[in-house]
């Protein structure tokens, strides 16, 4: 069950309930929240053949959050098998389902400051790789060969998605249970994950020290929360295709910075 978490109560989120924006990518565009998703390692459960089981050996559910500017949760949907693909995980959770119905809520269109001239785009999502390109979710490019342009744009792409991955970062610090194999009944395991999303974000909008991420496991150590890479579809419509190209000459325009390439 997804919950909305843009208070210390969670109640499920409701299709249609308008999400709080308050993250953006470099400062330069209209306004975002950044999704990612995590495989939080499980013990293998009985008689579960092969519905847990992930390429790197071990038995996970999917964490798919929504992360805001100050590193607290929004949306949250644990429970998915580790084995569906990303893309499935994705299109069949309600933030996913509303998100390509266009009923989340999302504000209108803005202009870009200081290119007024590329029109209204629209408030956008960024992710990284797993995820599929659409109108509303901005991916980087793919491969190594890319032109000048391209590699600014998945630069400052990453420069967003690194507040997503430190949130997961931080959540693993603050709990022990994130760091290991749980032991418990998958169910158990996605109502405890859901309770540390909610204490997670109490203690960010009320303690007066922040955590840092967690460094990464040692080769061979089994880690609670481990990172989805897996790369989702690449089936793109021409609306999502125009939207992330005119990103594409935002930054290398109106919003360039004198140290980066754009040839």
């Amino acid at each position: 069950m997804p919950w909305c978490l843009s208070s210390c109560q969670s109640p499920p989120l409701r299709t249609g309930e308008a999400l709080p924006l308050t993250f953006s990518i470099g400062g330069t565009s209209p306004t975002v929240l950044g999704p990612s998703m995590g495989n939080v390692v499980i013990r293998a459960p009985d008689n579960s053949g092969s519905l847990f089981h992930i390429y790197k050996g071990t038995f996970s559910v999917v964490l798919l959050a929504v992360v805001d500017a100050q590193y607290c949760f929004q949306v949250v949907d644990v429970g998915s098998y580790g084995r569906t693909s990303n893309g499935g995980v994705l299109a069949n959770s309600t933030f996913g389902q509303a998100l390509r119905d266009g009923t989340l809520g999302l504000p209108q269109d803005a202009l870009l400051p200081g290119a007024e001239h590329l029109g209204p785009q629209p408030h956008v999502f960024v992710a990284d790789e797993a995820f599929p390109l659409c109108q509303d979710l901005m991916r980087p490019f793919p491969g190594p060969n890319l032109s000048g342009r391209h590699r600014v744009f998945n630069y400052r792409l990453s420069r967003a998605k690194l507040i997503v991955e430190n949130t997961f970062g931080i959540l693993t610090a603050q709990w022990h249970m994130c760091r290991r194999v749980i032991g418990i009944s998958p169910a158990n395991v996605d109502t405890c994950v859901k309770a540390t999303c909610v204490l997670h974000n109490f203690l960010r909008r009320t303690a007066s020290t922040t955590r840092a991420p967690v460094p990464s496991a040692e080769d061979g150590e089994a880690v609670g929360l481990q990172e989805v890479t897996r790369v989702g579809s690449n089936n793109s419509t021409r609306e999502a295709i125009h939207v992330r190209e005119t990103f594409v000459l935002y930054f290398s325009a109106e919003r360039a910075v004198p140290w980066q390439p754009v040839a």
